[in-house]
């Protein structure tokens, strides 16, 4: 069994030496260091040929005493040698961070780091999207490499499996608005233009922006959930060991499928939020399907359809192309997987909407009004 850790002075050639026995390993220390602190004067010499043993406690132990005191150390074999250069090597000044100015400055602080992070997401999904224009690129130019049953595959998850919840959401928005524009419209007598309120909102403005919400939810969710799992599993570094680019087998399909399906289900949901506002306008306001699908007609000009259809495919590789980003960043744990798909959301919400905004000005300086 080692010794408790223990010491004595002794003078050699005139020099103070301090000769440490023992094991110098926490259970055994005691009271040691605080006797070790008591000591003044310097030591010319620290003899540690007779410990038993040392650990990484009684290594920075002597480090330390060795340092204060001006001390040479003696005696250790090459293990012990080895451990407290590596303790002397970790003994590093560590930067404080700086106590706070005050409320204001942290708030400033905080909005000048989240507008760092926006700008760093903003050049990273560019760049993302640059590769993805690459990978559409190189299957172009090899028709080989296109993996038809993927893209598929994906047009039933974005578009067929979404009817059933986005024609229930159009077809609820499209009595909201008949409802509430009917009850406002009610006050000047003017109810017949309850329809052009449903079919110009809807097929210019809110079927697509609610498509494109829903399917954000729905797949851009999905994306950054699979694709972000398979980095975890390291699916995607075996792809790339066997030659197979992730960006075409994985976020290509995917990144068409919201493209190519947008458009159609912005219609379907433009066509079922006219038939919940047209349902509203006969029951309510007694006005026929004949008179609302006429007054419809004459109301909605082909350019609201333009606007809408234009819009679509724009919100589908958004929404696909910020899922898969985010799943791409996934890095070390499944907590990760979580945060990455809802930065996925709400980065792909966020852009449909400013994207929303722009074409609103950008057909109104057109003259698509």
């Amino acid at each position: 069994m080692n010794a408790p850790a223990d010491f004595s002075h002794e003078k050699v050639d005139g020099a103070a030496t301090l000769r440490l026995t023992g094991s110098l390993s926490l259970p055994k220390l005691g009271d040691f260091p605080e006797r070790l602190r008591r000591i003044e004067g310097p030591i010319a010499l620290l003899d540690l040929s007779a410990v038993e043993r040392i650990d990484t406690v009684g290594a920075w132990l002597i480090h330390r005493f060795a340092e204060e005191h001006h001390s040479r150390i003696e005696g250790l074999d090459s293990n012990a040698a080895h451990l407290l250069d590596q303790v002397a090597q970790a003994d590093q000044p560590v930067a404080m961070r700086l106590a706070s100015g005050g409320p204001l400055v942290r708030v400033l602080g905080q909005i000048g780091e989240a507008t760092l992070v926006a700008f760093r997401t903003l050049y990273g999904l560019l760049g993302f999207f640059g590769a993805t224009v690459i990978a559409l690129y190189n299957v172009c130019t090899h028709p080989s490499r296109f993996r038809f049953n993927a893209t598929v595959q994906r047009f039933e998850v974005v578009g067929v499996s979404a009817l059933g919840i986005i024609g229930l959401m159009s077809f609820l928005i499209g009595l909201v608005i008949a409802q509430q524009g009917s009850v406002q419209l009610r006050q000047f007598g003017a109810e017949v233009f309850t329809i052009n309120l449903v079919g110009r909102i809807t097929l210019r403005e809110l079927g697509v922006l609610m498509t494109a919400i829903m399917v954000a939810g729905r797949s851009g969710s999905a994306f950054a959930a699979q694709i972000g799992t398979m980095k975890l599993t390291e699916e995607i570094d075996a792809m790339r060991t066997i030659g197979v680019s992730p960006m075409e087998a994985l976020v290509l399909p995917r990144v068409l499928a919201a493209v190519l399906m947008m458009p159609l289900l912005g219609f379907y949901s433009s066509v079922i939020a006219i038939i919940g506002g047209g349902l509203f306008c006969w029951a309510s306001l007694d006005i026929p399907p004949i008179t609302f699908i006429q007054r419809i007609r004459e109301v909605v000009p082909i350019t609201d359809l333009y606007v809408g259809m234009v819009k679509a495919p724009v919100f589908g590789a958004i929404i696909a192309i910020a899922g898969c980003f985010q799943g791409m960043l996934v890095e070390s744990d499944a907590e990760q997987v979580g945060t990455r798909t809802t930065s996925a959301v709400v980065q792909a919400i966020f852009l449909v909407i400013v994207l929303d905004a722009f074409f609103a000005v950008f057909f109104t300086w057109l003259g698509w009004t």
